[in-house]
């Protein structure tokens, strides 16, 4: 009983001991973990640190080089604002100095225009001494004819008056007429071919419209950027395209000017590009307008293989039908060369199926009539020549060439010439081909039968062919033969002094005589 009482007490001891230790040894563990936490917490902030300080270090280098390049670029502005200003305070220099000049210029044309009220004065007084004079000789002469003739002055006045009026009407009415006779004789296919090339080939009045080209910049600030550092940008670029820019005082735009009209497309895709990139400098400007002309290359020839396909012609040479394409950037009188050839050729098939002629013969004629005009800048001549020689260089066949060439003479050689002809004349006259309205089409041709039937002894006159012929009857018993010629001569000076028309026109004066008798 004792030694079971001892066990279980030695027990108890055992357990209490073990317990005791087994605490003291957990304490000892934790406070080894937490000193081993501390260490950790102790390297990592250590880290913490030295990111923190390189981080710092690196933001203080960047806000030094952002800081370089802003000054940099202060400078930059601050130079080229000096730039300006020097040209500036040139330019009102210059000003001052052209003022100075018109001053200078003003005073002396105020001198010389008091020395010529002077001199006009005396010479007015000096006259009408002499017109004093010349009455009083002229009025002693005058009693003494009259003495001898028994004629007042009136009388004999009208009678000489008269007759030279009567001579001198009839001599002037045969030398004209045998005179024109002559010059039609002469020279009237060298006259057809000249006046031909003058209407046709260019017109002063839109001279502007087809040589230049405007493009829009986003800002005036561009200007600066086209004309580059010493104007490296503006020559390279004239250069590379051969058009000439022109930077004025026009807001937020420049100019291209250039003859060739296929050049100025060039240059105008390719600075509308580099306005739009933004990067420009010589390099980028060469690669820019090498780009450009591949696409416009592109694009003439799709313009000419649509053009070839509305039309339905087959068989045409592919630099033929490339020259075809460049009419789209081709202008006459304000109407596209291109959509004026796809129309003739069009309608010259129309009328040769209605004829029973060579439709073929007659709608290629057409849709090429005007081709020489893809050269008209670069050869000399004609366009109507030009066009027959370069479709007989690409074996295009005669009667298509002569078509070509022949558009514009009154007596084309074939069928199909004439249709040619009539189709061109009927494109480009009727109402909106060339930018007219129906309201302004009637009215130039009332205008132009106004100004022909204002003459003495018109019956009637008519305007034909869309304006380009006016035909004036005349009264048989009031107008002879001579007076005939004259009035067509009369009427048609009217013509060019009042009224503005494109081209020319045609005044033909009519004069008939009929006599009926009835045998009974």
């Amino acid at each position: 009983m004792t030694s079971a009482l001892v066990a279980v007490v030695a027990v108890l001891i055992g357990l209490a001991a073990g317990a005791l230790l087994g605490f003291f040894v957990r304490r000892i563990l934790s406070r080894k973990r937490y000193e081993a936490a501390q260490a950790d917490a102790s390297r990592v902030i250590e880290e913490a640190g030295e990111q923190r300080r390189s981080i710092i270090i690196e933001a203080k280098e960047q806000a030094l080089g952002i800081r370089s390049a802003s000054e940099e670029e202060v400078r930059e502005r601050r130079s080229e604002l000096k730039r300006q200003e020097r040209r500036l305070s040139n330019r009102e220099e210059k000003l001052d100095r052209r003022s100075g000049n018109l001053d200078r210029r003003e005073r002396q044309a105020a001198e010389q225009e008091a020395f010529n009220k002077r001199r006009e004065t005396e010479l007015e007084a000096a006259k009408r001494r002499r017109e004093s004079e010349l009455e009083e000789f002229r009025a002693k002469e005058i009693e003494l004819l009259e003495g001898l003739s028994n004629l007042s002055v009136e009388d004999a006045q009208a009678e000489l008056l008269r007759r030279a009026e009567d001579d001198i009407q009839h001599e002037i009415l045969v030398r004209y007429r045998d005179h024109e006779e002559r010059a039609k004789k002469e020279a009237e296919d060298r006259a057809r071919d000249l006046v031909a090339q003058a209407v046709q080939r260019l017109a002063s009045e839109v001279v502007s419209e087809i040589t230049v080209t405007t493009v829009p910049l986003p800002s005036d600030d561009m200007k600066g950027r086209l004309i580059g550092r010493e104007g490296r940008n503006i020559r390279a670029i004239e250069r590379a395209t051969g058009v000439d820019l022109i930077v004025d005082d026009t807001p937020e735009a420049v100019t291209l000017s250039c003859f060739d009209p296929v050049r100025r497309e060039v240059a105008r895709v390719a600075l509308s590009r580099l306005i739009v990139d933004g990067r420009i400098h010589p390099a980028r400007i060469e690669e820019t307008v090498a780009r450009s002309e591949k696409e416009v290359r592109d694009n003439i020839w799709k313009s000419g293989e649509e053009a070839v396909f509305r039309t339905g012609v087959r068989g045409l040479h592919p630099e033929v039908v490339r020259l075809l394409g460049r009419l789209k950037y081709r202008f006459s009188y304000g109407e596209n060369v291109l959509l004026h050839s796809i129309e003739v050729g069009n309608l010259a098939g129309m009328i040769a199926s209605e004829m029973g002629a060579n439709v073929k013969v007659a709608k290629t004629g057409g849709l090429l009539h005007d081709i020489g005009k893809a050269l008209s800048h670069e050869v000399e001549g004609p366009h109507a020549e030009i066009g027959a020689s370069v479709a007989a260089k690409y074996n295009v066949s005669r009667a298509v060439c002569a078509c070509i060439g022949e558009h514009h003479d009154d007596q084309p050689s074939s069928v199909e010439g004439f249709i040619v002809a009539a189709a061109d004349a009927i494109s480009a006259a009727r109402p909106g081909a060339r930018s007219d309205t129906v309201e302004h089409y009637m009215k130039r041709l009332r205008a132009l039968e106004d100004v022909a039937g204002a003459f003495d002894g018109v019956e009637k006159c008519y305007a034909i062919q869309a304006g380009r012929e006016v035909r004036v009857m005349v009264k048989p018993d009031n107008v002879n033969d001579d007076m005939a010629t004259m009035m067509a001569r009369d009427i048609a000076r009217k013509v060019e002094d009042t009224l503005v028309y494109p081209g020319q026109i045609k005044v033909t004066v009519i004069r008939e005589s009929r006599k009926v008798e009835y045998a009974r």
